[in-house]
């Protein structure tokens, strides 16, 4: 198997079984990789698979829920087994909150639920990929963030970000830095990490109620995904390049 599957990129993204995790990992199955299709529920991760062999990806499921320890390592001792390395992991998972959302009168679980899930999600499945990353010759990390998470953007006048988040924007702002973090800490190595932001997505995060489709959505993190080795690290891109912190 190890030989076999040395000879693929080999892909992990989470939260692949619906929406544009789903046609991240079908998009990345359409390069010829093989594709890792991280996620919670085994049903839904199950047909997932199923409807990507069918389209002709190389698929495999990976059960995987980033906020909980034990799921996050089994997944990467099942990585490992497989295939003895990894090349791209695609930190796709994500958790919104009520929109709007005023800072004011929110519940203090729902950021909770949301920083453990947006960002120390993205940390913990990060950390544990590492070690199989860094066998791998062209290594990448995207993050999946989104124009609400930037700073500059929501303090420009005149901007519309859809209203006032009071948790889930700052979760993605959080994210950023900790994206800048990383870059930092690997410089010196060959994996590039940067953040993908979407677009305004129709996905049931947003009750779909976004004007693009999960397919266009996916476009901007395949295209991290796979990078040249003298791509761009540590920064915010959506389909029309870099976006300001």
């Amino acid at each position: 198997m190890l030989a076999v599957m040395s000879e693929k990129t080999i892909a992990l993204v989470t939260g692949a079984n619906k929406g544009i995790g789903y046609e991240i990992a079908a998009g990345l199955g359409a390069l010829g990789w093989s594709v890792g299709v991280g996620a919670r529920d085994e049903q839904r991760r199950k047909d997932a698979v199923a409807k990507l062999r069918a389209a002709g990806a190389d698929a495999f499921g990976v059960p995987l829920d980033v906020t909980d320890d034990e799921s996050v390592t089994a997944a990467a001792q099942l990585i490992e087994e497989r295939a003895g390395r990894l090349d791209v992991l695609v930190n796709n998972a994500g958790a919104a909150g009520g929109w709007p959302e005023e800072p004011t009168t929110i519940d203090l679980e729902t950021v909770r639920r949301l920083v453990e899930t947006n960002v120390i999600g993205v940390i913990r499945v990060t950390n544990a990929m590492l070690p199989l990353l860094r066998h791998s010759a062209h290594p990448r990390i995207v993050n999946q963030s989104s124009h609400v998470g930037s700073l500059a953007l929501q303090t420009t006048p005149g901007v519309d970000l859809g209203g006032i988040s009071g948790a889930y924007a700052p979760t993605k702002t959080y994210l950023n830095a900790v994206t800048i973090q990383y870059a930092k800490e690997l410089s010196d190595t060959n994996i590039l990490i940067n953040n993908a932001c979407p677009g305004y997505v129709a996905t049931d995060l947003n009750g779909f109620s976004g004007t693009q489709t999960p397919e266009q959505g996916a476009v901007i993190a395949i295209r991290l995904a796979a990078l040249p080795d003298d791509g761009p690290t540590g920064q915010l891109f959506d389909d029309n390049g870099v976006v300001p912190w």
